[in-house]
């Protein structure tokens, strides 16, 4: 993605509201937490195969937080993707077309970008059923005896990611369409 129209104001990289950078440091929170997952995977990956090595087995939970934290990380990080303009599109048609009707570019970046809010939007909503569904059962990952995990946060947090990713497309169609009408001001 050509960096649509990243949430970021022309001067300095910085939003131009208190609302915009209130934004960019949620977004960029939840991909530092991602960041952090990511090294948290790390350590238990190789405390495993240290285990493996040494005492010929496996830690308890070890595959099914792992499967779990790949997932999460993704949500986590997705919306910060979107919003540096680093979510892979058809730039060759989008961006030639952008290149000689602007308008129409426009309103095609846009247009993906809705989607892209409606999937996530409905990615969200069906995160937020399961994870009221694990709440009120008190689900689990892992062998009881063995080691187990509650299932809600990781479910909490999935349907976070994914709600912040749908509203950075929504910022992001918003300021495409608002390129159709451009503000009247005399600089000066």
């Amino acid at each position: 993605m050509t960096n649509p129209t990243p949430s970021a104001a022309p001067s300095g990289g910085r939003p131009a509201t208190v609302i915009g950078r209130g934004w960019a440091v949620i977004v960029d929170g939840l991909a530092a937490l991602g960041t952090v997952l990511i090294g948290i995977l790390m350590l238990i990956i190789c405390a495993d195969i240290v285990a493996r090595n040494i005492f010929g087995s496996s830690l308890p939970l070890v595959s099914e937080s792992g499967a779990l934290l790949v997932v999460l990380i993704v949500a986590l990080q997705l919306a910060s993707t979107i919003r540096a303009g680093r979510l892979a599109f058809v730039e060759l048609f989008i961006g030639e077309v952008t290149d000689r009707f602007p308008r129409f570019g426009a309103v095609l970046k846009a247009s993906f970008c809705l989607a892209g809010a409606a999937m996530l939007g409905i990615v969200a909503w069906a995160s937020a059923g399961i994870f009221s569904k694990d709440l009120a059962a008190g689900e689990f990952i892992g062998v009881t005896g063995m080691g187990t995990l509650p299932t809600w946060p990781f479910r909490a947090l999935i349907m976070l990611g994914m709600a912040a990713a749908a509203l950075q497309f929504v910022d992001l169609a918003l300021r495409e369409l608002g390129k159709l009408f451009p503000s009247r001001r005399n600089p000066s």
